[in-house]
């Protein structure tokens, strides 16, 4: 239903619309499904598949065949309206034995996607709790006589990459399809990697097709994990539809790629018709800044014990989201001394970053942004040429960041910034407060080149102080080179995490302060729409700020402004006053959680989260943050 809305909104037919189908993705069907409880959560009973596939039916869904989306998508027909895929992973012996013989009652077509290296062979990998059985699956025979009845395609789900592999030293098992093996001593380069990827993906066209007598035109990605490389690879041997457990949709690299919606915990007719029917609910943000350099000890045994406090926390919280650290600042000085994974360009003060994602994602179950400078990088080829110049200061002062109009500069941050995409598995990117500039800044000779080019001669301070329009021009063209740094960074890593969300810090005074453009360079208006979200830092202490609840109420009346602005603003409160070196109370940071929800806010973060020291107290944190309380879940 959903895109009939768009529809409507744009006045266009509706087969003109990329998207205007839902997907749903399916894996086994058992009848021995108890509850939500049983260990194979990806599973469904015949009894609610049947009541799936009725209400489908009589709610005016029209489920369809991948022929019917490809001729939509060339503009060849119309896709019917209300039209539904339905997808069946894995190619589990219930699809010919449960779904098939539904499929004919309904006539309903669908597409299985199979891993041919596990049809007619056994394993010794872990399958739901077992080792791979071959009698678990489909049989060829079986799926020849399937696709013969017109009613099924066969799409590809790998030859032998629905499985996970070392994607670090630590030996933390990551999707095989996009990770870069890591074999006890080094890491796979990108030729090895493409190498594999390219093996597998047409050992598994060339069996499918020896089989079948057709080529597999979908690739549906084991986990929903691709990147642009094994995108590229499919579209070169000749897939068209790529299926991903993503949301978002879009067409690149020759693919079409769709997400789906994911059936799990054997749902009810209740949940997919609320899922297909309703609009999607506004998410709920809880996010919790942390400092790796917490984490991290040369000790590798008190390292695994700090990381488990960590992840203790965290997962008794009931959060969403962990910005994580993802670069080295022992001393303070705000710019990268090292980082935490491997890269070309700075020391790795250790490959961490990794291990601390995934066990935060697997085992506390939040989404992790890492954090990273947008300019504070210090050492390595970053050279004093690179840096900002405060003319303030004198031309040879330099500053600790690197100047966003020089062009060498913006390559090696992209390099290190795409490094960590190559090792990693994250969520989203967190830009850092560093991504200002003041009315004295930049006078490096990258930015005067940049200014004499816009404004046709040169910019000196006393030429801005005198010329307020100048000074408003200045100023946005340092505001938008910013943002177009923050977009190639994105880009850069999003070749590697094609799902990528973003959020940037903003200082609270670039709402509060009219002439804050000209000593920040951020503006709110265009970060709501350049970001996902908007952390903007909402410290009065950072801030100096006489009176508390004038700051904040001032602060939520400036971004219930804006349409977007408290559905993709997260207010970050401080736990540490740093002018003072003293912690703020925990039950003043709870009623204050409280109070600001009480307003309208609806997205809440807090820094530095001390997971060792246990500040903010855990209780607090609780009472005045935690998703439990937003959906009424118990403490545990």
């Amino acid at each position: 239903m959903r895109w009939l809305l768009l529809t409507l909104v744009l006045g266009l037919p509706h087969w003109a619309i990329a998207q205007d189908y839902d997907i749903i993705a399916y894996h086994d069907v058992r009848d021995d499904v108890l509850s939500n409880y049983d260990p194979d959560q990806y599973s469904i009973s015949t009894a609610n598949l049947i009541a799936h596939f009725s209400w489908l039916r009589e709610a005016g869904f029209q489920p369809v065949s991948v022929d019917q989306i490809l001729d939509a998508e060339a503009g060849r027909s119309p896709i019917p309206e209300n039209a539904v895929l339905l997808t069946f992973d894995d190619g589990l012996r219930s699809f010919y034995t449960k779904v098939y013989p539904l499929l004919k009652q309904f006539g309903y077509p669908a597409v299985v996607s199979v891993v041919s290296g596990w049809i007619e062979t056994d394993g010794t990998e872990d399958y739901m709790g077992g080792p791979r059985r071959a009698e678990d699956f489909v049989t060829w025979a079986q799926i020849r006589e399937m696709q013969e009845s017109g009613l099924v395609e066969v799409g590809s789900h790998s030859h032998d990459m629905h499985k996970g592999i070392a994607g670090n030293p630590q030996g933390n098992e990551q999707p095989a399809m996009v990770t870069r093996h890591f074999d006890g001593t080094r890491y796979e380069d990108r030729a090895a990697y493409r190498e594999r990827i390219t093996k597998d993906l047409q050992t598994s066209i060339d069996t499918i097709a020896a089989e079948t007598g057709r080529p597999p035109r979908v690739i549906t990605w084991p986990f929903g994990a691709f990147n642009d490389e094994a995108a590229d690879l499919a579209h070169q041997l000749g897939m068209q539809l790529s299926l991903t457990l993503e949301p978002d949709n879009s067409d690149y690299k020759g693919l079409m790629h769709r997400g789906r919606l994911l059936i799990f915990a054997n749902p009810g007719l209740a949940d997919l018709s609320a899922e297909l029917v309703l609009p999607e609910q506004p998410e709920v943000l809880r996010v919790a800044q942390v400092d790796m350099d917490y984490l991290y000890d040369p000790d590798p045994v008190q390292q695994e014990k700090n990381l488990g406090h960590l992840l203790d926390r965290i997962k008794g919280l009931s959060i969403s989201h962990v910005y994580l650290q993802a670069y080295a600042d022992p001393d303070g000085d705000d710019a990268a001394d090292a980082v935490y994974f491997p890269n070309r360009h700075l020391p790795v003060r250790a490959d961490l970053f990794s291990r601390v994602a995934w066990q935060l994602k697997t085992r506390a179950d939040v989404r992790v942004y890492a954090w990273l400078p947008m300019l504070g990088f210090s050492g390595g080829p970053f050279r004093d040429d690179m840096r900002v110049v405060n003319a303030n200061n004198g031309p040879n002062e330099r500053d600790a960041r690197l100047s966003p109009f020089h062009d060498e500069a913006i390559g090696l941050i992209g390099d290190i910034y795409e490094d960590l995409a190559t090792y990693a598995r994250f969520d989203g990117l967190l830009f850092h407060d560093d991504g200002r500039l003041n009315q004295h800044e930049d006078f490096s000779a990258a930015a005067l080149a940049t200014y004499r080019e816009h404004f046709g001669g040169e910019i000196t301070p006393d030429l801005l102080l005198s010329d307020p329009a100048l000074n408003r021009q200045f100023s946005e063209l340092k505001t938008q080179t910013l943002i177009d740094l923050g977009a190639n960074l994105r880009d850069r890593v999003k070749s590697h995490l094609p799902a990528l969300r973003t959020a940037r810090n903003i200082f609270a005074s670039a709402l509060l302060d009219p002439a804050a453009p000209t000593y920040l360079a951020q503006d709110y208006r265009q970060f709501l729409l350049a970001y996902d979200h908007v952390a903007l830092l909402a410290m009065p202490k950072l801030e100096q700020a006489n009176d508390s609840k004038e700051f904040f109420e001032s602060l939520v009346a400036q971004v219930s402004r804006f349409d977007a602005g408290l559905t993709k603003t997260i207010f970050e409160l401080q736990t540490v006053d740093w002018d003072s070196g003293t912690r703020i109370n925990g039950q003043e940071l709870s009623r204050t959680m409280r109070w600001l929800q009480s307003l309208g806010v609806r997205h809440l973060g807090y820094y530095p989260d001390d997971f060792i020291a246990g500040h903010p107290p855990y209780d607090a944190l609780r009472s005045g943050f935690s998703l439990a309380n937003e959906y009424g879940e118990d403490s545990p």
